[in-house]
């Protein structure tokens, strides 16, 4: 691979650190500081949270169109630019209706940052190494939550500083996107697809929406959780956030687990493993051990999953992927936009245990939905792709 496409896998990453891991999954980091500063319960914290993903959903749609009619350079830059305003909103908010903005407007950045991003990567990245490219591209969120979790610890007293610092960077990085996705040689009609509707969309719908449902109790109260109901100090509670990043930067190679086992197999694995993760964090929320572990699961299972509806969508869509993976994020983010709110209420009635329970078993039944094999994929390729 020549250097600019290392350069824009590099700055993809990061991109993807910053909108993902700042933008979008740092509110449940700071989720009890947010509550003890604005006042809020768990139904109140849920549905701030969940305006995060109503984002992504109201974006992604926009940003496939201006991917198609603008580059993937332009489009990507404005992801960067979009988070940083998020982000500096939630840093400077007075109240939680501006708490809420701030986050809304940093989930948008989640929605715009993937087509383009998609799309530079199957214009620059030589075909060969397109499907690690992606899957390391897609890794960058658990980059960004490592990041984020000393971060906070160092700054949980002071956490508009916190946000601050998610701030500069991420306009860093957008400087670094700018120069680092070469302009346009060519456009891509996106939204032009032939027979949208396919067989297999429905399962790919369907998994993708239990998916986002069933990761939502640990991105949004899985601190809390550790906090109030296992008595976890600052330390110990942001601890969890460094073992989710870093187990989720290994959940970049989802692509190579499913070139090696299949997709079927690899999904399955995973989704019962995040599941897992959860059941282990209602079991033992005091318990150090068992947080580390369960951090651990679902870090990297969360990633793989991504990674893996993104194979999947791919391959049901090759002849328009950035539609196929759009619509699949789409769907993870709405599970997601509904499961935050659901949680939050089943926290405040039934307690924080019994609510990871109920959406971990949720998300379990995504395991029970197969792939289905595209007629235009070789039996030898399940997987590859080209993004």
């Amino acid at each position: 691979m020549r250097r600019p496409g290392f350069l824009l896998i590099g700055a993809g990453t990061a991109l993807i650190a910053c909108c993902y891991g700042f933008g979008r999954f740092s509110y449940g980091l700071f989720g009890p500081v947010f509550a003890e500063n604005f006042g809020l319960n768990a139904t109140i914290t849920g549905a701030i949270g969940a305006g995060s993903y109503v984002g992504y959903c109201l974006a992604i749609a926009v940003s496939l169109l201006l991917t198609d009619r603008l580059g993937p350079r332009v489009v990507a830059v404005s992801a960067g630019v979009v988070a940083t305003v998020g982000i500096s909103i939630i840093a400077m908010a007075p109240t939680a209706w501006v708490l809420a903005a701030g986050v809304l407007i940093a989930g948008c950045s989640t929605g715009i940052v993937s087509p383009p991003l998609a799309a530079a990567v199957a214009q620059h990245v030589p075909e060969e190494s397109a499907d690690r490219a992606q899957t390391v591209v897609n890794g960058g969120t658990g980059i960004g939550v490592l990041l984020s979790a000393p971060i906070a610890l160092l700054l949980l007293s002071h956490w508009r500083g916190a946000w601050v610092i998610f701030a500069v960077i991420t306009a860093i990085v957008t400087v670094w996107v700018l120069r680092a996705i070469p302009p346009s040689t060519h456009q891509r009609s996106s939204l032009v697809v032939d027979r949208p509707w396919r067989a297999g969309t429905l399962t790919l719908l369907l998994a993708s929406l239990l998916t986002g449902f069933g990761s939502v109790a640990v991105w949004t109260f899985g601190r809390d959780l550790i906090t109030t109901v296992g008595g976890a100090d600052a330390p110990r509670s942001s601890l969890m956030w460094i073992v989710i990043g870093a187990a989720g930067i290994a959940g970049a190679l989802a692509g190579d687990a499913a070139q090696r086992i299949g997709l079927h197999r690899a999904w399955v694995i995973a989704t019962a493993t995040m599941a897992s993760a959860s059941l282990l964090l209602a079991a033992a929320p005091s318990n150090l051990a068992v947080i580390i572990v369960a951090s651990t699961l679902f870090g990297a299972a969360y990633i793989a999953l991504t990674g893996l509806a993104l194979l999947w969508s791919a391959r049901l869509y090759p002849d328009s992927t950035s539609f196929g993976v759009g619509l699949s994020f789409f769907t993870i983010a709405a599970g997601q936009a509904l499961g935050a709110p659901a949680a939050g209420a089943l926290v405040d009635a039934t307690g924080g245990r019994t609510a990871f329970v109920v959406i971990a078993v949720i998300g379990l039944c995504a395991a029970a939905v197969q792939p289905a094999r595209s007629p235009a994929t070789a039996p030898d390729r399940e997987c590859s792709v080209e993004k």
